[in-house]
């Protein structure tokens, strides 16, 4: 089946990867991108529709949203990609922390806002975290602005097991409705990620190692393009949380909290008016 396929992150690493291969598969890939030479040239690679977003602007998301709707009365996936790790703390001009913004915020909003589409198609709602949601997250529901003891790892940790409870809630919340939410690690992946901080993790990324430590776009896409692919009653389990293409064993163990998930999704809401 030829699904409407919503990668936002599109232009570059993971997103454009996939976008590349879903075409490929037949698919009607729409590229959501924050640079517009990159969004441009992928788009006309793959001659796709595209828009551009900035994640630290919300009014930019609610733009992106009413476009998407007026275009796509029915959306099959909406792949939430985009994000990052920033450097230091710094708040947008919508007064919220950059970094759980840009990753939880930005994509929360455009998911509620796109709900209208995304029931209609009864569509698969990915979100890519990371294994950063075990290993560096300090999670606080007290503190989502990260305004103590900041450091780029954890605020980026943070955010990442953000998307999984927001996944978990997700389903809680619109599962009988038809939506089948996932999320997914693709893995250390040598794109564009952490570029934009002076955090250790950018040598990594960026720096003489990086050929050996990280793998390619096209291998960190395959769970993407696998999910976008697949549905609920045969591919993967809703609500879940996977890495390489099994639920994965260790995670951070707020995971298991639904309490949290609820609370994060009210205290998500509550600062969007």
């Amino acid at each position: 089946m030829r699904k409407v396929i919503v990668i936002t992150g599109g232009s570059d690493g993971i997103g454009a990867a996939a976008a590349r291969q879903l075409t490929q598969d037949g698919h009607q890939v729409v590229i959501v991108g924050r640079s517009p030479q990159k969004t441009r040239a992928i788009a006309d690679e793959l001659g796709a529709t595209s828009h551009l977003v900035d994640f630290s602007d919300l009014s930019e998301v609610r733009e992106l949203a009413d476009q998407l709707l007026a275009a796509h009365p029915r959306i099959d996936v909406l792949a939430n990609n985009a994000g990052g790790m920033m450097s230091d703390r710094a708040l947008t001009a919508d007064g919220f922390e950059r970094t759980f913004q840009v990753n939880h915020l930005a994509p929360f909003l455009l998911t509620e806002l796109l709900m209208p589409a995304l029931i209609a198609g009864g569509a698969t709602v990915i979100q890519t975290a990371s294994v950063a949601a075990r290993m560096f997250a300090r999670f606080d529901v007290d503190d989502l602005q990260n305004a103590r003891a900041y450091n780029p790892l954890k605020a980026y940790g943070n955010a990442k097991l953000a998307n999984i409870l927001f996944t978990q809630e997700l389903q809680r919340r619109y599962g009988e409705q038809g939506i089948a939410a996932v999320a997914f690690h693709p893995g250390v992946v040598g794109t564009g990620f952490a570029g934009e901080t002076n955090h250790v993790m950018r040598f990594l990324y960026h720096g003489p190692l990086r050929k050996l430590l990280t793998s390619s776009p096209e291998k960190g896409a395959d769970q993407l393009v696998w999910l976008a692919e697949g549905d609920a009653a045969s591919t993967f389990v809703p609500g879940a949380y996977y890495e390489s293409r099994t639920i994965a064993g260790k995670v951070n163990p707020l995971v298991h909290d639904s309490d949290i998930a609820r609370e994060l999704w009210e205290r998500s809401e509550y600062m969007l008016p």
